[in-house]
């Protein structure tokens, strides 16, 4: 056994592993409204209100609602266990979702669409860090666990493939409303058919350890830098999606948006597969310090883009460049953070990109509207550089501390780091 393992874990491995398929099945399904959401919101207000700035404001306050109770809701998966969060979350999640797409088909005033736009992010369900857990639950200290955690970002990348796909499809060919009433739908159906997978999920520690690890994620300097990082990666989905729109539009062919979203979204999916298969021998580090250099630099070619051509290519290539430094970040947590507050941790980098996401999509909106067609490129521009010059300045603080020599300090502490990895 050690041998088939320890050699070179692999994909097929990996999903072999005895109850695995009962939580991935419904967990996709359960994650793929996260990526349909601020693309359904966009498209249905842009479409009830004429206006990209309303509906960079309304898909807005959705991510920074998102952002800031996922945290929240990971820990309290990790006390009370995943079950307890998930069948309330979606509930509200579905009806408020549904409550913003008859508001928005009412024309009802903003006010009335950021209200809605609160409870429909804040209940998001945080399903990609609770299928992280359940892998760490069923591998424990198997070498698969970095199989897993390349796995889970293609996965994560897959589903920024398909979501957005799926909701311009909707909201172009059948109804503007269509892809906000898919997502609350898939969101209901997925999230409780992933809820009833009790087998899979992790054990609820006690109180006292849980609590001791559960607020040790965000004291890891590591992990605030990453946070940084993931904003500047959610200002590339966001701008991306607004701007692709307003260009689609500019030009007469709206569905064209689909085609060009999805070239980007097949770079990064491309690039994600790659990336998990390869044995790497460069340190998680260096790999996201070099690919976050590249991706700041093919994003900042995005605003002088004046043709289809020229920007699928461009899109391709950013796409190409946000996988890896995905993949790496949530490879850096693993290394950085204890055991017992990952998922709290990942929920932080989800609830990051969602809010770059939500600003990009605001500030590309007001951009869009008052400035020339294709200024809202500008703002993944602005948001990879400011995250790559954070990046630069505190890369010491993404070394794990004493990680090659920490080794007999006890399991409330951190898991030893095997020699060989680092």
């Amino acid at each position: 056994m050690a041998s088939t393992v320890t050699s070179r874990p692999g994909y097929g491995q990996l999903l072999r592993t005895s109850g695995a398929w009962t939580f991935l099945l419904p967990g996709f399904a359960a994650r793929q409204p996260f990526a349909m959401l601020t693309v359904s919101i966009v498209l249905l207000v842009q479409h009830t209100t004429g206006s990209y700035g309303a509906a960079g404001a309304a898909a807005a306050v959705t991510g920074v609602s998102t952002a800031l109770f996922a945290p929240f809701g990971g820990h309290l998966a990790d006390r009370h266990g995943q079950r307890a969060v998930l069948v309330p979350s979606v509930v509200v999640h579905a009806l408020s979702g549904l409550a913003l797409t008859a508001l928005a088909l009412s024309h009802a005033p903003l006010w009335a669409l950021l209200a809605a736009a609160v409870p429909t992010g804040a209940s998001t369900p945080q399903v990609g860090p609770m299928v992280r857990a359940r892998w760490a639950a069923t591998l424990k200290d198997s070498p698969l666990m970095s199989t897993a955690a390349a796995f889970e970002s293609v996965t994560d990348e897959l589903t920024f493939v398909v979501g957005p796909l799926l909701a311009t499809a909707l909201c172009t060919a059948v109804d503007p409303a269509a892809g906000l009433v898919t997502e609350a739908s898939l969101t209901l159906l997925g999230g409780l058919l992933f809820a009833a997978q009790k087998s899979t999920q992790p054990t609820v520690a006690a109180d006292g350890h849980a609590r001791v690890e559960h607020t040790s994620a965000l004291r890891v300097p590591g992990v605030r830098v990453l946070i940084v990082a993931f904003l500047g990666i959610g200002s590339v989905f966001g701008g991306m999606q607004v701007s692709l729109a307003a260009f689609s539009e500019s030009i007469g062919e709206p569905g064209l948006n689909g085609v060009l979203y999805g070239t980007f979204a097949a770079g990064n999916t491309l690039s994600g597969l790659v990336c998990g298969a390869i044995a790497w021998k460069v340190s998680p580090r260096r790999r996201l310090l070099v690919g976050y250099a590249a991706l700041a630099l093919t994003a900042s070619g995005l605003w002088a883009a004046h043709s289809v051509l020229v920007l699928a290519g461009l899109g391709l290539l950013v796409g190409m460049c946000v996988a890896p430094a995905l993949i790496t970040g949530y490879t850096l947590v693993e290394e950085l953070v204890p055991a017992g507050a990952r998922t709290e941790a990942f929920t932080w980098l989800t609830g990051a990109v969602a809010l770059g996401q939500a600003a990009a999509v605001t500030i590309a909106g007001q951009l869009e509207d008052r400035f020339w067609g294709g200024a809202g490129f500008l703002v993944p521009t602005g948001g990879t550089l400011l995250a790559l010059v954070t990046l630069l300045a505190l890369r010491s603080r993404l070394m794990p501390p004493r990680a090659t020599r920490v080794v007999t300090r006890g399991a409330a502490h951190r898991e030893p780091a095997a020699i060989g990895e680092m």
